[in-house]
């Protein structure tokens, strides 16, 4: 979009291109939503969850911030926004799913790799830290690691410390032990256009495998 006008234009073909078309389906998300998924993704405008995941209104509770990063909870601040979404969606929508969506060429990892780009960006600094423990694991990398490679190998593992920092919440620990509550760690690749799941048996990131009938995630 390169004006604002567009942004308008864009609500008019919405509304009649889908809104008037689907009436019925729209009335009943006036009445109410209950999705079962919560995803926590990136800000970044190139990462859109419901349209990487195929997902139609009222399929997602969606939270997004820079770098899909979960505070643990000895680092959460209050008010937290972040926190009071998941807490509402995990106590009052009783999601069942939290998918923690990362991708690559993320703009926060990279700050969190390149400190002097966000030297003086006070509120990013502090936020990327969350993912400190990602960058910690790189030191164990050998040192023929490409940049790529040290820069992927920090954008899964900042998701992998935002689903550990999930479990930090008693809240969502009891239902996640109590089996109503399954958590996903996902990656999104920008350049090929592929989505991989962390697989904890072989310990990576694996490309997703289609199941037939499956549009998106349950």
């Amino acid at each position: 979009m390169e004006n604002f006008h567009q942004l308008l234009a864009g609500f008019h073909h919405f509304k009649q291109k889908y809104f008037l078309k689907e009436r019925d389906f729209f009335e009943s998300l006036e009445k109410q939503q209950n999705p079962k998924t919560l995803v926590i993704s990136c800000c970044d405008s190139r990462v859109d969850p419901a349209l990487l995941l195929n997902c139609k209104p009222g399929e997602l509770f969606v939270i997004r911030n820079v770098a899909a990063l979960v505070p643990d909870v000895s680092q959460v601040k209050a008010p937290s926004s972040v926190m009071a979404a998941i807490e509402y969606g995990v106590k009052h929508l009783n999601i069942e799913h939290i998918v923690v969506l990362g991708h690559s060429n993320c703009g926060g990892i990279h700050g969190l790799i390149e400190p002097a780009s966000i030297a003086s960006e006070t509120y990013i600094q502090d936020w990327v830290a969350i993912a400190s423990p990602a960058l910690e694991r790189l030191k164990n990398l050998t040192a023929d690691e490409t940049h790529i490679c040290r820069t992927r190998h920090c954008e899964e593992g900042a998701v992998l410390v935002s689903l550990d920092n999930l479990l930090s919440y008693p809240w969502i620990y009891e239902r996640v032990e109590q089996g109503t509550l399954k958590l996903h760690a996902l990656y999104y690749d920008l350049r090929e256009g592929e989505l991989f799941r962390f697989s904890p048996d072989r310990e990576d990131f694996l490309p997703l495998k289609r199941v037939p009938g499956e549009n998106h995630l349950p």
